[in-house]
C-alpha cells in the first residue's frame, strides 16, 4: 500500500486512508485467530466432552448440536483476548517485514499514530466483551446446564449442592427469601437456614434461622431455630422453636432447578448473592473473584493489544511463526498469573479484586513499557 504517492494530498485524508485500512487488518486477523483458538478449544474440550455423553448417556444428535451450540459463547469469551493479542502481532509484523511501517513514518506518520487503529479496535473487543459476558454468556451456560441436566442425563438423581438461595417476589417486590448453606439430596435437607420477610416498605421486618429444615413429601419444616421480630427498629423480639413450616411452597427438584452457578449468573446476580451470603457471615471469596473476572478478562483484549502491538514491530525472518510463537508465551504467562491471582483470592492472601487484576497489571506495565521503547 503506498501512502506519499500524492504530495497534494490532505494528511488528514491520508490518515483516514491509513486508519480504516490498519483497523481492517488487525480485524480480520481477529476473526481468523477467534477461529483458530475455538477451533483447539472445541477440539480439546468441547467434542471430547460430547463423545462422553454419547458414550455413557446415549446423548441424541438433537441434544448433542444443542451442547455443541450452547458452549460456543463460553468457549469464543475466553478467546477474545488471545486473539486480540496474536492480531497485533501477526499484523504489525507484517507491515514492519514487508516495509509498510517504514513508509509510513518516512511520511511523517508517529508510531502513535499508527499504533492507535489496533488500541481502538482493542477498546471495542474489550467493551463488547464485557457486554457479552453479561448477557450472553450466562444464559447460554443455562441453558447448556439444561440440556445435561434433563435431556442427556434424564435428571437421573437429584444433586447436593452448597448456598441455595430460593426467592418469593410478588408485583416486582420482594416478599420472602431464603439461604441455605447447602442442601443433602440423600437427606433431602436444607442446612444453615435462614428466612427473610420483607415488610411493604421493602425492609427486612422478620427474621428466621434455624439448624435444618427437612422436606417431608408437602412441605419444608425448619428444626431447632429462632424468630426475630425486627419490624420496630428500636425493639427486637426473639422466640425460640423446635419445629416450624418454612413458608415455601416448591419441592426440592424445583428449588434445585432454579439454583445457579457463578457462570450462569449475571454481575447483578453475583453482587446480590456476595451481599446475601455475607450477611450469613459465608466466605465469598471464589464469588468475588469470579465477578471482578467478569470485567478483568476481558479488558485483557485491550492489554494484548498494548503489548502485542509494539513486540509485532520487531524485525524476524518470519513474522508469522514469531506472531504464533510470542502469542504462546505469552498467553501462558497471563493464564499462570490469572491462575496464581485466583489462588491468592479464594485463600484470602490478597483482596479478591487486587488478586484477579494481577496479570492485567503486570499487562499494563508491560504494555507501557513496550509502547514507549518502540515509539522512539
Amino acid at each position: 500500500m503506498q501512502f506519499c504517492i500524492n504530495k497534494g494530498e490532505s494528511m488528514h485524508l491520508k490518515i483516514r486512508i491509513l486508519d480504516k485500512y490498519i483497523f481492517r487488518e488487525v480485524f480480520l486477523s481477529f476473526l481468523f485467530a477467534i477461529c483458530a483458538f475455538s477451533a483447539v478449544f472445541i477440539g480439546s474440550g468441547t467434542l471430547f466432552r460430547i463423545a462422553q455423553y454419547i458414550t455413557d448417556y446415549g446423548a441424541s444428535l438433537p441434544s448433542v448440536i444443542k451442547i455443541f451450540v450452547f458452549s460456543l459463547p463460553g468457549v469464543v469469551m475466553w478467546t477474545f483476548p488471545m486473539s486480540m493479542l496474536l492480531a497485533s502481532l501477526l499484523t504489525f509484523g507484517r507491515l514492519s517485514s514487508s516495509s509498510e511501517i517504514t513508509a509510513m513514518k518516512s511520511c511523517g506518520i508517529g508510531f502513535g499514530r499508527i499504533a492507535a487503529p489496533a488500541i481502538l479496535l482493542g477498546f471495542l473487543v474489550s467493551v463488547g466483551a464485557i457486554l457479552f459476558n453479561e448477557h450472553v454468556v450466562p444464559r447460554a451456560n443455562t441453558a447448556y446446564r439444561n440440556v445435561i441436566y434433563y435431556e442427556i442425563e434424564g435428571n437421573s438423581g437429584m444433586k447436593s449442592q452448597e448456598h441455595v438461595i430460593i426467592k418469593e417476589i410478588e408485583g416486582g417486590q420482594i416478599k420472602r427469601l431464603v439461604y441455605a448453606r447447602s442442601y443433602n439430596a440423600e437427606q433431602q435437607q436444607l442446612t444453615g437456614v435462614s428466612l427473610q420477610i420483607f415488610g411493604a416498605d421493602g425492609k427486612v421486618s422478620h427474621v428466621e434461622n434455624a439448624e435444618y429444615a427437612e422436606w417431608t413429601g408437602s412441605e419444608w419444616i425448619m428444626h431447632k431455630g429462632d424468630v426475630y421480630d425486627i419490624a420496630d427498629e428500636h425493639l427486637e423480639r426473639r422466640m425460640r422453636f423446635e419445629t416450624q413450616v418454612l413458608p415455601v411452597e416448591k419441592d426440592p427438584r424445583q428449588i434445585i432447578r432454579e439454583q445457579k452457578s457463578p457462570e450462569e449468573m449475571t454481575m447483578r446476580e453475583l453482587r446480590h448473592q456476595i451481599a446475601l451470603m455475607q450477611t450469613q457471615y459465608v466466605n465469598t471469596s471464589k464469588l468475588e473473584a469470579e465477578l471482578y473476572q467478569r470485567v478483568s478478562v476481558p479488558m485483557a483484549s485491550l492489554i494484548f493489544t498494548l503489548i502485542g502491538v509494539p513486540l509485532g514491530l520487531q524485525p524476524t525472518r518470519n513474522s508469522s511463526s514469531a506472531g504464533f510463537a510470542m502469542s504462546v508465551i505469552i498467553i501462558f504467562i497471563y493464564y499462570a498469573l490469572m491462575t496464581m491471582g485466583n489462588a491468592f483470592a479464594r485463600g484470602e492472601v490478597l483482596p479478591p479484586m487486587l488478586a484477579v487484576w494481577i496479570p492485567n497489571i503486570v499487562g499494563i506495565i508491560a504494555g507501557i513499557i513496550l509502547l514507549r521503547r518502540a515509539s522512539r
